[in-house]
């Protein structure tokens, strides 16, 4: 069990405009964390980070996801399913494929059989944000698309960490914001128009062939 009202009370409060103290960075914030967090709990940040990385987002790390005790990891996944989901959608009809294709479901592929253990997890149960999301892909600006789906993030962020002011959601939820946070400090505005690219290759498939031209 970690000591969550100090480590809640000792970090930095974060916005989305937030900065690092000079010399600081994302390793640095996470090392305070850890330094009081339990084993269990150690664990499930790991989880968590592991979820950052694009590469290990597929069918199993999802099963994983959803099967989690800790409330904020099962419905931060299955939020972050569908909102992926909706962006391959939004690919599959810019470029003129199949909706479903390569729509994560859990359904219908060999290698995602066997997976679907609550009857929708698969297909992500409801999706409130689905209007907001729809509504951030079809803006015209790329690097304010990005930026809108990241808002969007952060407010599930905050909303699954509500009434949860000193526990391990509360750790969650912040270091899921400052992931965000992070990137955008990583980012410079000349990379803007490189997004949509980044957009394509969350896509679980590869769009060998395709030839994307901007507008």
């Amino acid at each position: 069990m970690g000591n969550y009202e100090y480590i809640i009370s000792s970090l930095p409060y974060l916005t989305a405009d937030y900065k690092y103290a000079q010399g600081q960075g994302f390793a640095d914030v996470l090392a305070e964390i850890r330094r009081d967090l339990g084993e269990k709990d150690l664990e499930a940040l790991q989880f968590l980070l592991d979820g950052f990385d694009e590469k290990k987002l597929d069918a199993n790390f999802y099963a994983a996801a959803l099967g989690r005790k800790e409330p904020f990891l099962r419905e931060y996944f299955r939020f972050d399913l569908n909102l992926r989901n909706a962006k391959v959608r939004y690919l599959n009809r810019e470029l003129g494929r199949e909706q479903e294709l390569d729509v994560l479901s859990g359904m219908g592929s060999e290698e995602d059989q066997g997976l679907d253990i609550d009857g929708y997890r698969f297909r992500g149960g409801e999706f409130e944000e689905a209007a907001k999301v729809e509504a951030v892909l079809a803006g015209g600006d790329l690097l304010e698309r990005e930026k809108g789906l990241d808002d969007i993030v952060w407010e599930k962020a905050d909303n699954l960490a509500l009434f949860h002011s000193f526990d391990l959601t509360a750790v969650l939820s912040y270091v899921a914001k400052l992931h965000i946070v992070d990137r955008w400090l990583a980012l410079e505005e000349e990379t803007g128009r490189e997004l949509f690219r980044k957009l394509v290759d969350e896509v679980r498939g590869t769009f060998k062939g395709v030839d994307y031209k901007e507008q």
